[in-house]
């Protein structure tokens, strides 16, 4: 067993923290975020997740690529928010300003918040946790985020000390600062099939 894997399994006894580094090391296959220096599994996602997702990122990055705005993330790409102890999170999808990204490492995680973060809610995501990790991303820096709920059917706009804004079923989400002159209706992210 590696010394890695040997750090992995008795982390709770030991109290040992991770960095972004350990992270990056872990065995194929093995799904954590890093909050604080614990190691966090990430939640299985359902098809429903995914289609949600993919249907609100798809339009995101055709806007962003036509106007040559800066990079989009797809799922699970890492991003290390906080250091010692290290925060890893990897969201549903982010983008990232042109003027913001000065290069992209090529191994590693980006060191920085993104400017704009959709998180779509797991089924086994608690109301509490969801909230958090939202919070997270905008004490980390980000700009906004975008949290997709596919039981309510609704999206709700998050920036920092300004009230959430929940957007369902008939409304137009418009990209704001983050996206100048991007505009979805919701009814494209939740049409059946």
């Amino acid at each position: 067993m590696s010394s890695l894997e040997t750090r992995h399994q008795p982390q709770a006894a030991t109290g040992e923290l991770f960095t972004a580094a350990d992270l990056e090391r872990l065995p194929a296959g093995e799904r954590f975020e890093l909050i604080r220096g614990e190691l966090c599994p990430m939640p299985n996602n359902s098809a429903m997740h995914g289609l949600l997702t993919s249907r609100l990122s798809g339009p995101i990055i055709s806007f962003v690529d036509e106007h040559d705005l800066g990079e989009c993330f797809a799922a699970e790409t890492r991003f290390t928010i906080e250091e010692n102890p290290d925060t890893t999170m990897g969201p549903d999808f982010a983008f990232v300003s042109k003027q913001r990204l000065q290069s992209i490492p090529p191994t590693g995680y980006l060191r920085m918040a993104p400017d704009l973060v959709v998180e779509t809610r797991s089924p086994s995501d608690t109301q509490t946790e969801y909230a958090l990790k939202i919070a997270r991303w905008l004490s980390a820096g980000a700009h906004c985020v975008w949290a997709l709920d596919p039981a309510t059917r609704s999206l709700t706009v998050h920036r920092t000390g300004v009230t959430p804004r929940t957007l369902v079923a008939g409304a137009i989400l418009e990209g704001e600062d983050e996206l100048p002159g991007f505009s979805l209706p919701l009814d494209r992210i939740f049409r059946d099939r």
